[in-house]
């Protein structure tokens, strides 16, 4: 299954009802991810842009979507910003692969 990294900035509003009453946001979204046939490996905090870093997995790039959209229509997300991971082996083969195809950049 694809891996992703899902960056999240909260509304101010969403701060505030966390740092008013905090709660453990993993069980909700693991729950959601889960419901669409994904796992949730890791939720991290952070500070400067976004507020929290979620690694996860799922059967198709339809189905992260899905639950990502759920969660930005729950009002409490400012911003989102998903990057699809490839494994290492993954990676190197698509090294390899570029080394066999033919590609002429524009000229100028």
């Amino acid at each position: 299954m694809p891996f992703y990294m899902t960056q999240v900035s909260y509304t101010s509003e969403a701060v505030r009802a966390l740092a008013a009453n905090p709660q453990d946001r993993r069980r909700p979204v693991a729950k959601l991810l889960e419901e669409a046939g994904c796992r949730l490996h890791h939720y991290f905090f952070a500070f400067g842009e976004y507020d929290a870093v979620l690694i996860w997995e799922g059967p198709d790039n339809v189905s992260g979507a899905a639950c990502l959209l759920a969660v930005a229509a729950g009002g409490a997300v400012a911003g989102m910003k998903t990057t699809v991971l490839m494994t290492h082996e993954e990676g190197m083969e698509a090294f390899s692969t570029a080394g066999t195809v033919a590609y002429s950049p524009p000229e100028g």
